[in-house]
């Protein structure tokens, strides 16, 4: 009896969950705040279509149910997705689209969005599985269970590059995990190290980011430096 109502209760929690996201303005805003930025009520009202009125009702469901979380600056309250986990659950959702409706005639933003973008705090898109084949390739990292591991000779190799392996080991959030790839349907990197790689190649200017969208352009000298260090061959925008 007790474990058929921890399962009843599982059972209705999931229940509530799914409804939350299964709601379009909702699931709208949620897909909004996957590049990781923080918004106000009112542009996220204007992503999903709706009312001012309308999206305090859905952020309040949101927020009550751990999904979004809200930050205070001065008069200005601004909402964020409330972890990596919820960001990863619904780039994952993404992948449920069948792939022959992704491939159909992608518009040419739509093409630069599947070659490179943001997934919350982390590079996705066709660049992001062509560094993970790299870094599998040179034995910088390898897939064990359901985490990627970094070898001896890879923290000495993402050292040299600039990133600091033991240090993101410490922070409280998981350390390298698969996150899969909606566009691509494999997987790329999230978790610290994937956010570390996004704020290298950012901070180096090796890609930039595009003003209000989750593409990443990369830079003449990220050309260069992705084949240097990844034996990736892209041509920069």
């Amino acid at each position: 009896m007790y474990i058929h109502f921890c399962t009843m209760e599982v059972e209705n929690e999931f229940s509530q969950i799914a409804k939350l996201i299964g709601d379009k303005a909702r699931s709208t805003m949620l897909w909004s705040l996957l590049d990781g930025k923080a918004y106000t009520a009112s542009e996220l009202a204007v992503s999903a279509n709706i009312s001012r009125q309308s999206v305090s009702n859905h952020l309040s469901q949101l927020m009550e149910a751990s999904l979004v979380k809200v930050e205070k600056q001065g008069r200005h309250r601004y909402y964020r997705l409330a972890n990596e986990r919820v960001a990863q659950v619904i780039e994952s959702m993404a992948s449920l689209i069948p792939a022959h409706k992704i491939q159909v005639k992608k518009s040419a933003e739509a093409q630069k969005l599947a070659f490179a973008r943001t997934c919350y705090d982390h590079l996705a898109g066709e660049l992001s599985i062509e560094i993970v084949k790299s870094l599998i390739d040179k034995k910088v990292i390898v897939l064990i269970e359901n985490d990627y591991a970094v070898t001896d000779f890879g923290k000495e190799w993402f050292l040299a590059l600039g990133i600091d392996i033991d240090a993101l080991k410490v922070k409280r959030r998981s350390f390298a995990h698969p996150c899969m790839d909606w566009t691509e349907r494999k997987h790329h990197i999230g978790g610290a190290l994937g956010a570390a790689i996004l704020e290298l190649f950012v901070r180096n200017d090796w890609i930039r980011r595009k003003q209000n969208t989750r593409e990443i352009v990369v830079t003449a000298l990220g050309e260069v430096k992705l084949f240097d260090e990844f034996e990736i061959t892209v041509h920069a925008k």
